[in-house]
């Protein structure tokens, strides 16, 4: 069933684009991304997102990021927050945005950690959550009931085992994640040699793209990018998961067959438009 799915899912992406189209017909999306000394995890992520067909990007980023995200990659449009080192304050109307994802290098200092509680309670749109935005929610467990249903969190194995608990074996953690999609209504993307998606119906998928060579600084914010750019463009949170799984390690095997274990985070985001 998984392969017959995420074939479909391809068939259904990799469409023509009406040639009358423009860059507001496939979405915009906002990236909480950043802070001082983590600049790279928001300019990876705003390229996964450009690169994998959102029509806009938002990065909100703090004041001292500016200068950087500007300078490595223009064509991503900047809300300034209002703290010089890290995500403190929601940027304006945040309504105008097709999906919202945050997380990537934002780090989990306190002025953090209030705002991913005020962000949790103001978007009720399904999210992508990542990073440091799962480690402030492990923080404080109570924020897990402002999630809004059909998210997609994509932690990996420390960053759950903060959310779930511990497990004993593949086979326990399969039924936690299970348990955890389940019970709060959410998409878990658990990153790892097979990522495992599973979905609050309780279907589980298994990827078989990506090698270990993927196993690199930024890997996952680029992750990060592409998922946010199915959602922007319309793909269900379901579809724009496991597709975006598949697509995100399809490039890193591109990627693996000419760069090899010396792989890093922006060859991934570069192949992401041929395996397209």
């Amino acid at each position: 069933m998984m392969e017959t799915k995420v074939d479909t899912l391809q068939m259904e992406f990799l469409t023509a684009r009406d040639p009358e189209s423009h860059k507001g017909d496939y979405g915009h999306a906002l990236l909480i991304a950043g802070s001082y000394g983590k600049m790279g995890a928001a300019i990876l992520s705003a390229r996964a997102c450009l690169r994998t067909g959102a029509g806009l990007v938002t990065t909100h980023i703090p004041k001292q990021g500016v200068v950087s995200m500007q300078t490595a990659f223009p064509e991503a449009m900047v809300s300034i927050d209002g703290d010089e080192a890290v995500f403190s304050s929601l940027p304006a109307a945040l309504e105008r945005y097709n999906v919202v994802a945050v997380g990537p290098g934002i780090g989990t200092s306190d002025k953090t950690q209030a705002a991913i509680s005020q962000l949790l309670n103001q978007c009720a749109k399904p999210m992508v959550i990542d990073a440091d935005a799962i480690n402030c929610i492990a923080m404080e467990k109570e924020m897990l009931d402002l999630v809004p249903p059909n998210s997609i969190l994509t932690p990996h194995h420390k960053e759950f085992e903060r959310l779930a608990g511990e497990w004993a074996d593949d086979f326990e953690r399969l039924a936690k994640q299970r348990d955890f999609s389940a019970r709060h209504k959410v998409i878990v993307v658990f990153k790892g040699a097979h990522t495992t998606v599973t979905l609050p119906d309780g279907r589980a998928f298994f990827n078989t793209t990506g090698n270990p060579g993927m196993a690199t600084a930024g890997s996952g914010d680029v992750l990060t990018g592409i998922i946010a750019a199915l959602l922007a463009q319309g793909l269900s949170p379901a579809e724009a998961a496991v597709c975006g799984v598949f697509l995100h390690g399809r490039a890193g095997d591109r990627a693996f067959s000419d760069k090899g274990n010396g792989l890093i985070a922006s060859d991934i985001v570069e192949n992401v438009p041929f395996v397209m």
